[in-house]
C-alpha cells in the first residue's frame, strides 16, 4: 500500500529560515518578484495594462498587517490551488506558464518565505472576469480557499497580499524598513513600485544597456558613491552578451587584500540577488568591484548567490579578459594613470602576469622594482646591465646588495610578493632575456686574492680564527673588497643552507624521520657557510697582527657576530652563546684589575 509524505509546514519554515534564506528581509524580494511576475503574464497578453505595485505598511493599513497590490494577471481558484498550496511540484506551474524565460521566479518557493516573519497570509486575487478569489494560509500548514465576498472582491485584475505580523517580527514591517527593503531589491524594476507616497524604483540601470554606448561616468562614480561608499579610480563597462550581463566594474581607489573575495552587486532581470556575489570575477581581480545585471544566469534556490555551472565559468573569464583589456589600454594610452593604479593594486596585476604573457610584459615594462642601483623596471634593469641578476628573497638581498655594488654587480630585489617568479618566466615569453641568481659565490669570486706572502704570514691568525668559530660551522677566509669600511662578511649558499636547515630539522625529529633525514645529509654536498674577513680594513688588519690567541679569538667571535647581524641572518642558541662570551670577554680585556 502506498503512502504520501506528511509536510510539517512549520519545519519546512524553520529549514528557509535557517539554512536556505540569510535574512526574513527577503520576504520583500518575494513579494516583489511575484507581483513583477504577474505584471509581466498580464502585459504579455495586454501591452497597454499598468505595472504597478503598491506596498502599504502597517502605519498605512491601520490594523498592524502589510498589504501589497499588484496590477498583475491575477489567478483563477484552480490555479490558486496548483500555485499557492503546492510545495516542490513545478510540472503545474510550467503548464499555467509562470516558469517561461521571462519571469523572475522559478522555484515555485512563492509565499512561503513570508511566513519568515508571517503567522497568516491572505490572498485576494482576480483573473480576468472570473470572481475574485480569496486564500488563508497558516504558518501551521492549514490554508483555506473560498470566492471573496463582493465587499472584498477587487475591481480590476491582480493580487493583493496581507501578511499578520508574527509577535517577534515587528521590525520587519516598519515603513522605512519596508521602503528601505524595497528601494534595495526593486530599484531598477521595469515597474513602478510606490511604499505609501515614495516611489522606490528608478525602472533603469544608472549604465546603459546597449553595447557600445558610452558611459556616463559622473552618473556612475555618484553611484559608486551611493551604494559602495567610495570614488572609483576608473569606471569599466561590462557586457557578456551569451549571458545577458550587462554592468559596469568599480577600480577600488584604496588598496584591499588579495586573499579577501569581493562581492559584486548582482541583480538577474533588473531584480536585486545578492550585494556579496561571489566568483563574478578571476581572484586576480580583487581590485574592482562589479555591478551587473543579467538574464541568462542561474541562481541559486535561495536566489541569494550564483549558481556554479559553465556558463558562469566562461562568464567570469570573458569579464577578466575585459578588465585585462583595460590594463593593457591604459599602458599604451595612460602610462601615468597606470602608474597609479599600479602603486595601489600591483599585487593583482602581478598575480595575474605569474599566468599572463600581455600582463607580464605590462609588469616588465612599468612597474618599478627595488634594486642596489635605484628603483628600476625590469626593462631598464636589462637595458643598462644585460643580465637580471636578482636575490630571490629579501634576507639575501639585504645581506649582498651593498656589497654586490661595491663590485660592480647590480642586483634585483626580488624578495616581495611574485617578484622571483615573473622573473623567472620573462626567458619563458622571451627567449633573449637572460637571467642569474645571486649567489654568495658570485660574491666572493670578485674580491681579491691575497698576495701569496701575505697569505703565508696569515695562516696562524687564520688557524686561530677558525678555532674560535668551528663550534659556529662555518670557515674563515680572508680577501680584498670594497666597501673598505665593512670588516666581514658572512656568506651562505643554498647548498649550505639546505645543510643547516636539514640539521636543525634532525635534531627535531623522531627515531623514524631521523633515519630519512641523516640519509639526506649523507647525499647533501659538503658546504659550509663563509666568514669573508676584509683585508682591507684597518680594523681587520690589527687584529690579524695579535700575538694574543685568546684575544684574536674574541675579535673573531665578536666579528662573526656583528656579520650575522648586519646580514640579516637567524641568530642560533650556539650563535647568541659565541656573541655572549665575546662581548663578556673583551669587556674584561677592556676593564683590567682584580675583583
Amino acid at each position: 500500500m502506498d503512502h504520501t509524505f506528511q509536510v510539517d509546514l512549520r519545519g519546512v519554515v524553520d529549514l528557509l529560515s535557517h539554512h536556505l534564506y540569510g535574512s526574513p528581509r527577503v520576504y520583500v524580494r518575494e513579494l516583489l518578484q511575484n507581483a513583477v511576475d504577474a505584471i509581466t503574464a498580464r502585459r504579455a497578453a495586454d501591452p497597454e495594462a499598468p505595472a504597478l505595485i503598491r506596498i502599504e505598511p502597517p502605519e498605512r493599513t491601520g490594523d498592524g498587517t502589510l498589504r501589497i497590490h499588484d496590477t498583475g494577471i491575477g489567478l483563477t481558484e484552480a490555479q490558486v490551488h496548483e500555485l499557492l498550496a503546492t510545495i516542490g511540484r513545478s510540472s503545474k506551474r510550467d503548464e499555467l506558464g509562470f516558469s517561461r524565460h521571462e519571469f523572475l521566479g522559478q522555484f515555485g518557493i512563492g509565499l512561503l518565505s513570508c511566513f519568515l516573519v508571517a503567522d497568516e497570509i491572505h490572498v485576494l486575487t482576480r483573473h480576468g472576469d472570473n470572481p475574485t478569489v480569496r486564500w488563508t494560509g497558516y504558518a501551521d500548514g492549514r490554508y483555506a480557499v473560498t470566492v471573496a465576498p463582493s465587499e472584498a472582491a477587487r475591481a480590476e485584475p491582480g493580487t493583493t497580499v496581507t501578511l499578520v505580523p508574527r509577535h517577534d517580527a515587528d521590525q520587519w514591517f516598519t515603513t522605512p524598513t519596508v521602503t528601505d527593503l524595497a528601494r534595495l531589491f526593486g530599484s531598477l524594476l521595469p515597474v513602478t513600485v510606490r511604499v505609501g507616497d515614495v516611489v522606490t524604483t528608478t525602472g533603469e540601470p544608472p549604465w546603459s544597456t546597449t553595447a557600445g554606448a558610452p558611459l556616463d561616468r559622473a552618473a556612475l562614480v555618484g553611484y559608486a558613491r551611493e551604494t559602495l561608499g567610495v570614488d572609483p579610480f576608473d569606471v569599466l563597462p561590462l557586457a557578456v552578451p551569451e549571458a545577458g550581463l550587462t554592468g559596469v566594474a568599480f577600480i577600488l581607489p584604496t588598496p584591499v587584500n588579495p586573499a579577501a573575495r569581493a562581492g559584486h552587486r548582482v541583480y538577474l532581470k533588473q531584480m536585486l540577488l545578492t550585494e556579496t556575489a561571489d566568483g563574478l570575477l578571476p581572484d586576480w581581480a580583487f581590485f574592482a568591484h562589479c555591478v551587473v545585471d543579467a538574464t541568462e544566469l542561474r541562481p541559486t534556490a535561495s536566489r541569494e548567490a550564483l549558481y556554479e555551472d559553465t556558463l558562469l565559468t566562461a562568464t567570469r573569464e570573458a569579464l577578466g579578459d575585459q578588465v585585462r583589456g583595460w590594463l593593457v589600454r591604459l599602458a599604451r594610452h595612460e602610462p601615468r594613470r597606470l602608474a597609479e593604479f599600479l602603486q595601489v593594486h600591483h599585487l593583482g596585476v602581478k598575480a595575474l602576469a605569474l599566468h599572463d604573457d600581455e600582463m607580464l610584459r605590462l609588469v616588465d615594462r612599468w612597474w618599478p622594482m627595488d634594486t642596489n642601483v635605484g628603483t628600476l623596471t625590469l626593462a631598464e634593469f636589462r637595458e643598462r646591465y644585460g643580465v637580471v641578476r636578482y636575490a630571490a628573497s629579501l634576507d639575501e638581498f639585504r645581506q649582498l646588495a651593498a656589497v654586490a655594488a661595491a663590485q660592480d654587480l647590480a642586483v634585483v630585489n626580488a624578495g616581495y610578493t611574485y617578484d622571483t617568479e615573473l622573473i623567472e618566466r620573462l626567458p619563458v615569453v622571451d627567449r633573449t632575456v637572460l637571467i642569474e641568481r645571486l649567489e654568495p659565490s658570485d660574491l666572493t669570486t670578485r674580491f681579491e686574492a691575497l698576495d701569496p706572502q701575505v697569505e703565508l704570514a696569515l695562516r696562524p691568525f687564520l688557524t686561530a680564527a677558525q678555532r674560535a668559530v668551528e663550534r659556529s660551522g662555518c670557515e674563515v677566509v680572508v680577501r680584498a673588497y670594497d666597501p673598505v669600511s665593512l670588516p666581514a662578511l658572512y656568506l651562505v649558499s643554498r647548498s649550505a643552507a639546505f645543510n643547516d636547515q636539514l640539521a636543525a630539522s634532525r635534531d627535531r625529529a623522531d627515531e623514524l624521520w631521523g633515519g630519512v633525514l641523516d640519509a639526506l645529509a649523507a647525499t647533501a654536498p659538503p658546504d659550509r657557510p663563509q666568514l669573508v674577513l676584509n683585508h682591507r680594513n684597518p680594523l681587520v688588519r690589527r687584529v690579524a697582527m695579535l700575538s694574543d690567541p685568546e684575544l684574536v679569538g674574541l675579535a673573531v667571535e665578536a666579528l662573526y657576530g656583528q656579520a650575522l647581524l648586519l646580514g640579516h641572518h637567524p641568530i642560533r642558541a650556539a650563535d647568541a652563546a659565541l656573541l655572549n662570551d665575546s662581548f663578556l670577554g673583551l669587556l674584561g680585556r677592556a676593564v683590567p684589575g682584580r675583583e
